[in-house]
């Protein structure tokens, strides 16, 4: 009668056990459809944010020849009270009416430039009130001056040039839409993928423990072996997926100019990007893995893993609501260098660019400091569990199990 293979030993039996992993999870037709879906809809997104971005919101008022002059004072007065508007130079006063009346001009000035009349369809808006205002009163100080003998070309151009000096004591970060933007999608694509791959371990472990082919492979595989390399194939296989998300995101942006290489810098947050998901799966998946281990059943994987899942969505939510407006809140700093949190804070951070380098490099570090102890605790819960079938098995006793 043959004995059973001893249980093999070395890198090479986990490098079998993800190979298995990746041949299995990269020809199912969900992971390519999910893949799919994930960067169409990053291409997509971005496309809408350029149509968006390259739609003009700027009001257009209507010159008739009496009130062309008005065009330079008009837009200067618009500019300083940050208002986008544009001018368009009409016929007379009918067409002025008449492209008020359709909609083709939001306003009309016609008449005299010095006394010049609005044209509205129904009630002018603050802001083009308070504009206008000022050019009206720019124009009777005008009047005056020229009355006076000076010369209101020169009076103008010295108003015009008169800046109110601020000097803030805390200034505030300059941050563009892009920035925010980009915070906003690292944050939920590194939650999404995070949580689906490390669930995907946990639904694997839990598989092969109700199914007994987990004795079938320990048979020749040490426990060790079979954890490690689940999670390193399932793993390669989510960072192909987010690579090709991330690629198909930055690549968008790239060719569609949504930002500017001054502002943020696409493959420094990329390159970070992968790093954070290889750092937050590796944590994730070998906790999930290791009290995933606990049950036989897959309706009772929920319970085991709910602290975990727990622990991933309140940094996740920290990062989305308050880090894109306020990176520099001590809540938000202090997630960021925390493991376990870290994965779904910092890269928010790194996209809005308010991480120096170091301190991107010292939160990848002091996670990793963890990922030794993780990997012992879990190997152990994982190896004193996995074989025991039926009732669930309690985290104690899978700890202190001989």
């Amino acid at each position: 009668m043959s004995t059973p293979p001893a249980p093999s030993s070395g890198w090479g039996t986990v490098r079998l056990v993800a190979g298995r992993e990746l041949t299995t999870r990269l020809r199912s037709r969900a992971y390519i459809v999910t893949t799919l879906v994930m960067f169409v809809a990053v291409v997509v997104g971005g496309i809408v944010l350029h149509l968006a971005q390259g739609s003009s919101s700027a009001k257009v008022v209507g010159l008739t020849p009496q009130t062309a002059s008005l065009a330079q004072p008009l837009e200067a007065s618009a500019q300083a009270a940050g208002d986008d508007v544009e001018v368009k130079n009409v016929a007379d006063d009918a067409a002025a009416k008449k492209g008020v009346d359709d909609g083709s001009l939001d306003a009309a000035l016609t008449g005299d430039p010095a006394s010049f009349t609005v044209v509205v369809k129904k009630e002018l808006d603050p802001t083009s009130a308070a504009v206008l205002t000022s050019l009206r009163q720019q124009t009777a100080l005008a009047g005056a001056v020229k009355e006076l003998g000076g010369d209101p070309t020169k009076v103008s151009q010295q108003l015009s040039s008169t800046t109110l000096d601020v000097t803030p004591l805390e200034p505030e970060a300059k941050r563009d839409g892009a920035q925010i933007v980009a915070g906003y999608v690292a944050g939920i694509l590194l939650f999404i993928t995070l949580q689906t791959c490390a669930q995907l371990v946990a639904q694997g472990v839990v598989e092969e423990k109700s199914s007994r082919v987990v004795e079938l492979l320990l048979a020749t595989v040490r426990p060790w072996q079979l954890m490690a390399g689940k999670v390193l194939g399932i793993g390669v296989v989510g960072l192909v997926q987010v690579a090709v998300v991330v690629i198909g995101g930055a690549g968008t942006a790239a060719v569609l100019g949504l930002v500017k290489t001054s502002d943020i810098d696409l493959g420094t947050t990329a390159a970070w990007a992968l790093v954070w998901f290889v750092v937050g799966f590796v944590m994730y998946s070998l906790a999930l893995a290791a009290l995933a281990a606990l049950v036989s059943r897959q309706e009772d994987i929920g319970s085991v893993t709910a602290p975990v899942v727990m622990l991933m969505i309140v940094p996740y939510v920290i990062g989305i609501s308050i880090a894109p407006w306020n990176p520099d809140s001590p809540i938000v700093q202090w997630l960021s260098y925390l493991p376990f949190c870290a994965p779904l804070v910092m890269p928010i951070r790194i996209a809005l660019g308010t991480v120096e380098t170091w301190q991107a490099v010292a939160s990848v570090l002091i996670s990793l400091a963890c990922v030794p102890a993780l990997v012992w605790l879990a190997g152990r819960v994982y190896s004193n569990a996995v074989l025991r079938t039926g009732a669930r098995v309690k985290l104690r006793d899978a700890l202190r199990a001989a």
